[in-house]
């Protein structure tokens, strides 16, 4: 018998990882037989609510039932990202979502991160129908703007990357070196930051905008939680939370908007296919996703998928930093490369970084060892299956596959296999979603010419 007693078939299992139970091919088989229904409501900033639905199993299913509304929870606070969850239905399996999500339970992490997002108490609520809350999505155009003198930075752990770009022309880029992450000190941040808006600046007759694309979990403008300022302590948040706002009036009265590197990604993507529905992945030291919808607008959701739940089992790899077990990050990005190495008969020696590994086995790649190009076609198996889960909540027409993970013939033999376990398996969805690296317009169009064209003029 199956997970949880919950029989499925699953034709293509990662050749190097047969155990993997993702969590989108488990959940169509739960539900054919759920009829109990729930709704959940997440709510974030400015009154934002994202609401859904589902259903559980009857009593019998008591096990499958809480690992099934767990992740799907898990999943949406991932996803979309909200302070508070209510749930209406389903009761008893939603009450020992309560006692998980809270401070010191299993979900410590989970509730942290969120409290920290919105520096408000973390709750889950049950109500009634009669009280269960309405949505209210405030989707936001954001991006494609490229009138005027803009510029668009972007704002890396290991280097920071800025164009001046003129009426969608970039008249001048340059990357430079900086050690954020290490930092205790904002001041070099901030200097860094103004640093390169103010070398733009200077190549231009004017500066008009000013967009900013940067990983981290954003309100506003505001960094909320964030790598680059890692090791700036707590009493300076106030601090952090204004330094893009504070930068820009550097040079002037000038907008200004940020965004997440992930919500970047997916607008040049949107940008140079000229159209909406799309998500842009990329994997490199995690796993970084961004989204536009089909009306070409950002949700405002976290999208944090990294931490969002792949594989159902309870035995899946753990994520070192949340302490969970079988979320995104362990599944696409170098990590993913590294545990499978060893499946695949690769010994990489333990003084090599995280990054030579990935090289080496690239590198292993390249050269035709089988071991080594099967592991970049398991991945692919990883995303085909991942995909039937992420068009559960997401529309998709596209997905860009980005990172250094994607890079040279790994990124081919991925996406390949993507593509075929999608007709295998999901033939409705390969009819429906693209998958591809991003193509020479892609390119073009660029994650800073896609931040400077973010605020509107």
């Amino acid at each position: 018998m199956n997970y949880l007693n919950i029989p499925f078939e699953l034709r293509n299992r990662p050749s190097l990882d047969p155990g993997f139970i993702p969590f989108g091919a488990w959940a169509d088989a739960f539900l054919k037989e759920a009829k109990r229904e729930f709704r959940v409501a997440v709510e974030r900033e400015n009154g934002q609510i994202s609401v859904f639905r589902s259903f559980l199993r009857d009593e019998s299913f008591e096990q499958a039932n809480t690992r099934y509304m767990e992740r799907f929870v898990k999943f949406l606070l991932w996803s979309v990202g909200g302070w508070r969850v209510t749930i209406c239905g389903c009761e008893e399996t939603a009450k020992k979502l309560q006692e998980a999500f809270r401070l010191e339970g299993e979900r410590d992490f989970d509730v942290h991160f969120m409290m920290d997002v919105f520096e408000r108490p973390f709750e889950i609520g049950l109500c009634d129908v009669a009280h269960f809350p309405a949505a209210n999505e405030q989707p936001k155009a954001a991006g494609g703007h490229l009138n005027g003198c803009r510029i668009g930075f972007d704002a890396g752990g290991s280097d920071r990357k800025v164009s001046a770009v003129i009426d969608g022309e970039t008249v001048y880029s340059e990357e430079v070196v900086w050690f954020p992450k290490l930092s205790e000190d904002l001041d070099y941040q901030y200097n860094g930051i103004v640093e390169s808006f103010k070398t733009a600046a200077s190549k231009m007759p004017r500066v008009d905008a000013i967009g900013v694309s940067s990983a981290g979990t954003f309100v506003g403008n505001s960094p909320m939680v964030c790598s680059l300022f890692i090791k700036i302590p707590r009493s300076r948040r106030e601090d952090v939370k204004s330094i893009y706002d504070r930068a820009a009036k550097e040079i002037g009265d000038i907008p200004i908007v940020v965004a997440n590197d992930g919500d970047v990604t997916a607008l040049a993507g949107a940008m140079s296919l000229n159209t909406g529905a799309v998500m842009g992945v990329a994997m490199g030291t995690s796993e970084a996703a961004g989204y536009v919808n089909p009306e070409g607008k950002l949700l405002g959701w976290f999208n944090e998928l990294a931490f969002a739940p792949v594989d159902i089992r309870e035995n899946a790899p753990q994520d070192e930093w949340s302490g969970d077990y079988g979320v995104g990050c362990k599944y696409f990005s170098q990590d993913a490369v590294i545990l499978l190495a060893p499946k695949a008969g690769i010994d990489l020696p333990e003084e090599l970084s995280l990054a030579d590994k990935l090289k080496a086995v690239q590198k292993l790649a390249e050269e035709g060892h089988p071991g080594a190009r099967e592991i970049f076609v398991n991945i692919g198996d990883y995303l085909a299956h991942t995909l039937s889960l992420y068009a559960r909540f997401y529309d998709l027409k596209y997905l860009l596959v980005l990172g250094r993970v994607a890079s040279g013939i790994g990124g081919d033999l991925l996406i390949e296999e993507c593509n075929r376990v999608l007709k295998e398996e999901y033939p409705q969805l390969a009819e429906k979603i693209t998958v591809m690296l991003p193509d020479e317009n892609a390119r073009r169009v660029g994650q800073s010419i896609a931040a400077a064209s973010l605020p509107e003029v």
